[in-house]
Parts: C-alpha cells; sequence; structure tokens
C-alpha cells in the first residue's frame, strides 16, 4: 500500500509533493486533471488518491463519482485551498477518506496517509476475515453459520453417498431444494441428471403421466411415446417436492417403485428397471397427515428414513448478516449498484423481524431495498412497511404459532439482550445492570447467541 496518485493543476504542488513522497518511499504518479488521472487509474493501480477538490474543468467530486461507479477500492484524500473547505466536506460525503487544507507542510500530508494506511489495513483484514467466514459457512449454495444448519451440513455429507430416501421438511422458503441438490451433489451420483418436480404445482390427472411415463396411443392426446421423469432420472435424484400433496391413488404407485425400483409407463404391459435416488421434501407434518387419513402411512415410514428437518429462520438469526451481505453482493453485480451497508437501525429491524417467508423472502426485501435505496446503504425506509411497523418481534413471535417454552424464552432472551447492548453503546457492564444479570452470565449469553458487537 504505497502507490500515489497524486491529482492536481499545479506544477508546482505536484513536483514538490511527489520529491517528498517518494523520499517517505511512496510510489508516485501525478496528473493534472481528473481525465489524465483516470487514464492512469488501471495502469498504475493506486492504492492511495491525493487530489485537489476545484480544478478546471472536472474536480476532486467529479473523480470520486467516476471512482464510484467503477467500484475503484483507492482510498482518496482531497485537498483543499482556504474558502474550499464546503466542498472538501462534500467530497468526504461522497466517499473521501479525509481532507487536507492547502497550504500544508510535508509532515501533515504523511501522518493523514499514515492514517489511511492504517484505515485500509483494518479494511483489508476485516475483508480477508469475512472471506475466511463465508468460506467455512458455504457448503455447495448453501449459506449459514448457525449451529443447526452446520448440523445439517454434516448430517447431508454423512448420508449423501446412500441410496436411502430422505425427507426434507421445513417451512416454505427455507431452502429444502437446496438441501436436496447439496445430497446430489455430495453423492456418487453427482454426474447423473438431478430432477426437481413440485407434486402440488402439476394438475392430479397430468400428474401420473409426468412421473412415469405413457406409451403411444395410452389415451387420446398420446401420439408419442413419452419419457417420464423417474426415466429421466436414472442414475441420477428425483427431488419430489411437497411430496404431501400428492394422490392417495399416486402414493400407492410411488410407494410400489421404491420397494420393487421398478416402473410401468401408462398404457404398457411390462415394468422397467430404474436405479433413483428418491428425496421427499414438504412443508407439511405428514405425521399429521397420516392420522387425518390423507397420506399413507406405509409410504410416510418409507420416505422418512433419514429425516432432515430445516429451522425457520427466526430459529437462526446469526444466519440473517451473512444472508444479508451475500444478496447484496449479488445483486451489486446484477444491477451495477455499489451499495454496501446497512443503516443500524435497518440491521436492527432485519435481525428482529419474524421472516415468515424464510430465506426467500429475505432475499425478496434486499433486492427490493436495493432498487429503491437512494444511498449507498440501506436505510430503514428502504425496507417494506410490514417490517418496519413490525417493531415488536416478542409479540411476533408469540402470535407465530410456537408453544414450546424452551424456543420462546430463549427468542426473548436474545432480543432484549440485543436491545440492552443497544441502549449502552456495546457496555457489557451496563447492559448486565439493565438487564438485572450478573456481567459473567451476559458474556456467556452473547457468546451463546453469538451476538457481534
Amino acid at each position: 500500500m504505497r502507490r500515489v496518485l497524486l491529482v492536481d493543476d499545479e506544477e508546482n504542488l505536484r513536483v514538490v509533493v511527489r520529491s517528498f513522497l517518494k523520499r517517505d518511499g511512496y510510489e508516485v504518479e501525478v496528473a493534472s486533471g481528473v481525465e489524465e488521472a483516470l487514464a492512469l487509474l488501471e495502469s498504475f493501480g493506486p492504492d492511495f488518491i491525493l487530489t485537489d477538490v476545484r480544478m478546471p474543468r472536472l474536480g476532486g467530486l467529479d473523480l470520486l463519482a467516476t471512482l464510484k461507479a467503477k467500484g475503484d477500492p483507492a482510498t482518496v484524500i482531497v485537498m483543499s485551498a482556504y474558502g474550499n473547505v464546503d466542498l472538501a466536506i462534500e467530497a468526504m460525503k461522497s466517499g473521501a477518506y479525509d481532507y487536507i487544507q492547502k497550504p500544508f507542510k510535508a509532515e501533515e500530508l504523511l501522518l493523514t496517509l499514515r492514517k489511511a494506511e492504517e484505515r485500509e489495513t483494518l479494511r483489508r483484514e476485516n475483508r480477508a476475515l469475512k472471506q475466511e467466514i463465508l468460506r467455512e459457512s458455504t457448503f455447495e449454495e448453501i449459506l449459514a453459520k448457525s449451529e443447526s444448519m452446520q448440523a445439517i451440513f454434516k448430517t447431508i455429507a454423512k448420508i449423501a453417498d446412500y441410496k436411502t430416501t430422505v425427507l426434507v421438511t421445513g417451512e416454505s422458503g427455507v431452502g429444502k431444494e437446496l438441501v436436496a441438490r447439496a445430497l446430489h451433489r455430495r453423492s456418487s451420483r453427482r454426474g447423473g441428471p438431478f430432477v426437481a418436480v413440485n407434486c402440488g404445482a402439476i394438475p392430479e390427472n397430468l400428474l401420473e403421466s409426468e412421473l412415469f411415463g405413457y406409451r403411444r396411443g395410452a389415451f387420446t392426446d398420446a401420439t408419442t411415446d413419452r419419457v417420464g421423469l423417474f426415466e429421466q432420472a436414472n442414475h441420477g435424484t428425483l427431488l419430489l417436492d411437497e411430496i404431501g400433496e400428492l394422490p392417495l391413488s399416486l402414493q400407492v404407485k410411488l410407494l410400489r417403485v421404491l420397494q420393487e425400483e421398478t416402473m410401468r409407463r401408462l398404457g404398457d404391459s411390462k415394468d422397467i428397471k430404474v436405479d433413483v435416488r428418491i428425496i421427499a421434501a414438504t412443508h407439511r407434518d405428514l405425521h399429521a397427515e397420516t392420522q387425518a387419513g390423507r397420506f399413507r402411512e406405509d409410504l410416510f415410514y418409507r420416505i422418512n428414513v433419514l429425516p432432515i428437518g430445516i429451522p425457520p429462520l427466526r430459529e437462526r438469526r446469526e444466519d440473517v448478516p451473512l444472508l444479508v451481505e451475500h444478496f447484496m453482493n449479488r445483486n451489486n453485480a446484477r444491477f451495477g449498484t455499489n451499495i454496501r451497508a446497512l443503516s443500524p437501525e435497518a440491521r436492527r429491524l432485519l435481525l428482529e423481524y419474524g421472516w415468515p417467508g424464510n430465506v426467500r423472502e429475505l432475499e425478496n426485501t434486499i433486492e427490493r431495498a436495493m432498487v429503491l435505496a437512494e444511498k449507498d446503504s440501506i436505510e430503514a425506509d428502504d425496507l417494506p412497511e410490514r417490517i418496519r411497523e413490525a417493531r415488536d418481534p416478542i409479540q411476533l413471535h408469540l402470535t407465530s404459532g410456537e408453544l414450546s417454552i424452551k424456543k420462546t424464552a430463549r427468542v426473548i432472551e436474545e432480543i432484549l439482550i440485543r436491545r440492552a447492548l443497544q441502549k449502552t453503546k456495546g457496555n457489557r457492564t451496563r447492559a448486565a445492570e439493565v438487564l438485572e444479570i450478573s456481567h459473567r452470565a451476559l458474556l456467556y449469553k452473547i457468546k451463546d447467541y453469538r451476538i457481534d458487537l
């Protein structure tokens, strides 16, 4: 971090500053204006840019706007003559790190650069730490660091190679298909097809032909042979999403396929051998469905050999910041935006909201907020009204239908600790007093709930 690009229309200043910066070990390039500076960006790759805030034609604010549009990581320090301080402050609001007023001594500029170096070192260490956290929290296409999801990652790795049927359960939007795809990719079948079908999205009279295919002449519109999804998934994996919506008549046929590993096309007289790993997924309580007579008990026990239950997002709030950053980075690449931060209020609202739509709702919320954002950060006003008005997360949890005293107590305790830390600006001793618990107990709970200070 020793490359400096100096941008100023005064030749004497360029000569003097370049000279003493080189004596201090910096590698320096100079430009007399913004156009010349932009031409040097790629070839020189400066770590720091020193620019006059006011120059003929284009000034420091124009340079900052261009750097921001390009996503250039260089740290900018603006120089302002007497009377241009307001412009310098405006430049800092636009992304400049600091400003220094002309005329200045060499020691002043060197001190400002050293402070900028320390800041940039911390930023790079922070980026490296985030990358390490991201690497440790990524499993195939699933991103999570919560203990419950890490346990699921271990389960997937352990059972992926077995052909045994897996039942993935969880609320809508938690990522059941992502888990199914991870199971496929981690298995020896990863070279084969992965076929997914939503059993609730296909009309009942068409679902059987979709799953098993048909022979020409099997019914009026069957003018050609049709290969079903079971055959398409041969030597691979078939995901039966929302299996709870499967009609009882088809449940019998599915059970036979699972037991015999053979199937028969509609209108055919012979069975076909299929080698398919079945993964079933549902948001329904299939045990309750069997009690109500809507789902075959024998099929339930046949598919529920290796169950994986994905917890809702409200029970793993420590995953929210990680997912938010991921969605922001992805949308920046999609939209050409450069939104990198959340305001403290927006962050609080996202952490305390109940997320009934889970990860899918969070993803859509961040996309909407980034489209509406007028700054380079997401503010509370950019979030949907339902999130801004959900000011009482405790009440939200109590009305969610959760009846577990243990789970509810943990949710309420975590919310109160976060509020106390926010009120005391991170002072843990004072927060412990507000919460009326010991300092030691608070430290333990901060670690237990993985609360970032």
